[in-house]
């Protein structure tokens, strides 16, 4: 039986998906949601950019519930779908894309921004256009440093927001209470708002709750825990089950 015992913090539904992930390897989880997700209203720059896809030499999508939101906004505005190459930072994301029948390219290791600047597939769209134009299908906020690279080779990037992540409400304290009751010994957190979140809750528990090991997706969600004061950061270089899997495989629970 593997010693971790870890708080999960996505959204619900996929908190519960990685809690049975980890459950069949023999790690305890307790599940505790701080990102709710909740879509935008429609708007008209989301019907206007949806209508003139065509004008992008890729769509880059950046989670699940961009995927999702995307393609039912697509489908009620029943807009066609060009046969521009889509990207996604995940396989995850890719997997809700290509049930759509899209053509989608992600990284294979490493699903993070670095890596899906990497792709051969992305770097040929842009090369193969005469003025380069790449839409980044996301939440409010985030992934800054994927726009700012590719401004960098010469790409216009708009970006189409589609939801936003709300803190769930939680009774004062819950989070220590919690930590205690389950004796967790691991804090796992998918993105640089979840991070926030954590501490938001955590509140005067938090220089507490930052001694514990605390798995995080990307080197710029480590150097931001690091900076909030969390003691040990492991950075699992990605958000999926196995990525978090192969962090706890590297590093041992006794070992940290």
């Amino acid at each position: 039986m593997n010693s971790w015992r870890l708080l999960l913090t996505r959204p619900a539904e996929d908190c519960a998906a990685l809690a049975q992930t980890l459950a069949a390897q023999g790690i305890a989880s307790h599940c505790m949601p701080l990102l709710a997700i909740e879509a935008l209203a429609e708007t008209d720059a989301q019907r206007s950019t949806f209508a003139d896809l065509q004008r992008y030499c890729a769509v880059i999508v950046v989670s699940k519930p961009a995927a999702r939101i995307g393609l039912q906004l697509l489908a009620q505005l029943r807009a066609s779908l060009p046969s521009m190459p889509w990207f996604s930072v995940g396989a995850a994301t890719a997997a809700v894309l290509a049930e759509r029948g899209l053509q989608v390219h992600y990284p294979e290791t490493g699903d993070d921004s670095e890596a899906l600047l990497a792709l051969p597939a992305l770097q040929q769209a842009i090369a193969g256009a005469s003025s380069p134009r790449v839409l980044i299908l996301r939440g409010e906020g985030g992934r800054e440093f994927l726009a700012e690279r590719l401004r960098g080779q010469g790409v216009t990037v708009d970006y189409l927001p589609l939801y936003r992540r709300t803190l769930p409400a939680y009774p004062a304290g819950e989070l220590s209470r919690c930590v205690r009751a389950e004796r967790l010994n691991g804090l796992v957190v998918s993105s640089g708002q979840g991070l926030e979140h954590l501490q938001q809750l955590a509140g005067d528990d938090w220089p507490a709750l930052a001694r514990l090991p605390l798995f995080v997706p990307s080197p710029r969600v480590a150097d931001q825990a690091r900076l909030a004061g969390a003691e040990i950061v492991v950075d699992c270089r990605g958000a999926s089950a196995a990525a978090l899997l192969a962090a706890l495989e590297q590093f041992p629970a006794a070992a940290l």
